[in-house]
């Protein structure tokens, strides 16, 4: 695995900072899958990472806690959504990384539309 993602293999969290479209930087504490060297993120169609990523791809990430405090490196990075077919496969992952935790969170966001996937490269 390359030096960029060594630091996130046993974590749980992840700080995702997008930029608004003025460039003020917005960071966000997400779970995350490491697959195949790049960062997948789980989050719905309505949620404003979404929106910031549609109008800028440039994205930093670090490790962090639950509540967003750094634990490591932020490493610079390009973001895209990927296709429905590798949805499939990030969102069984997630399920199993997170287990009970990720099916609650799927409940109480359930008015947040689809499930989309970030991918990461760094």
């Amino acid at each position: 695995m390359p030096v960029n993602t060594q630091q996130f293999e046993n974590e749980s969290y992840l700080n995702l900072e997008t930029y608004r479209k003025n460039n003020y930087p917005i960071v966000t504490p997400v779970w995350f899958i490491l697959k195949d060297n790049d960062i997948f993120v789980v989050t719905k169609e309505k949620t404003g990472k979404v929106k910031r990523l549609k109008n800028n791809n440039v994205v930093r990430v670090a490790p962090c806690n639950y509540r967003g405090a750094s634990k490591g490196t932020w490493v610079t990075g390009t973001a895209h959504f990927v296709d429905s077919q590798e949805t499939s496969d990030i969102l069984k992952m997630r399920g199993k990384k997170y287990g009970i935790k990720a099916k609650i969170a799927s409940l109480l966001s359930i008015r947040k539309g689809n499930y989309v996937v970030i991918a990461v490269q760094v």
